[in-house]
């Protein structure tokens, strides 16, 4: 059995975390290798299976990972997750799809494309503070946070790529200051391990290269049963699936599900790499 990771040209040898999972496999008599996506080089008919992992240049690369999906889906090549989660995953208006079903997400206006962006007629009067950023899009890539007083500003700043680019605007929750957001991770649809991270003070973006600090909690069973109804929206196999949010009053506000190249904490949870190589063992043999 020959698998490949899948990475980007940053990263062309994976995470130090997920070059962990290469050995691993090979416990299991799989071979895998770093890939990445886009080199045109490769021929990806020589692998069984392809697992999307460090792509984390999709999203600068729109159109040519859109083409480049539609090549594999064509090939008929497996890939963990499927394809057709990853389409639809890619684009975050599927909150709307999500909150349609019942699931509570952060109060959001999706924007579709516009050369006429007019933010201050989109916001509620009530929201103080807001945050945009677009619809297809990953670790705060044209992400702002801003007062909706400026609205109009912001609306000048965002007019160009709103022409370009379905947008979301979320309300700011003061609680990502100070609760966090939680990540739960599930491996093969279980439950694996969940990660609290804070942002330094006076951020809001919680990712590690913007100073924010990571650590293991473990929510209650409540909590876990809640997300759990959230992996099970997704049809079929799933591999992995990041749930992010804010916990308030042990409710889960969906910010996003990741199921395209999460970071899934290894490192934080001990036996997590091993679950995880276990999920993909018993999805592909």
């Amino acid at each position: 059995m020959k698998i490949a990771l899948l990475t980007c040209e940053k990263l062309p040898e994976l995470t130090p975390q997920d070059q962990l999972l290469i050995p691993e496999l090979a416990k299991h008599n799989i071979t895998a290798t770093a890939e990445i996506w886009d080199d045109a080089s490769i021929n990806w008919t020589d692998f069984d299976y392809l697992v999307f992992r460090n792509t984390w240049d999709y999203f600068e690369k729109e159109t040519e990972f859109n083409l480049w999906l539609d090549q594999i889906e064509k090939s008929g090549i497996k890939t963990l997750n499927p394809i057709a989660i990853i389409k639809q995953n890619k684009h975050k208006f599927y909150l709307r799809e999500m909150e349609q079903q019942g699931i509570k997400i952060l109060p959001t206006v999706f924007i579709n494309k516009t050369t006429d962006l007019n933010l201050p007629a989109l916001i509620p009067s009530h929201w103080k503070k807001a945050v945009i950023k677009p619809a297809f899009s990953a670790g705060s890539y044209l992400t702002e946070v801003f007062e909706t007083a400026e609205a109009e500003k912001i609306n000048t700043q965002y007019k160009s790529i709103a022409s370009e680019k379905e947008l979301l605007i979320q309300q700011f929750m003061p609680e990502i200051q100070t609760v966090g957001e939680t990540s739960f991770i599930f491996f093969n649809k279980k439950f694996s391990h969940a990660v609290n991270k804070k942002p330094v003070p006076g951020d809001f973006r919680i990712q590690v290269q913007f100073g924010g600090t990571y650590r293991l909690t473990h929510p209650d069973v409540e909590l876990i049963a809640k997300t759990q109804k959230i992996v099970d929206t997704y049809p079929g196999k799933l591999l992995y699936a990041r749930v992010d949010g804010i916990v308030i009053d042990n409710e889960l506000h969906l910010m996003e599900v990741e199921c395209i190249e999460p970071d899934l904490y290894f490192n934080l949870s001990a036996g997590s790499l091993e679950r995880f190589v276990s999920a993909i063992v018993e999805l592909i043999k």
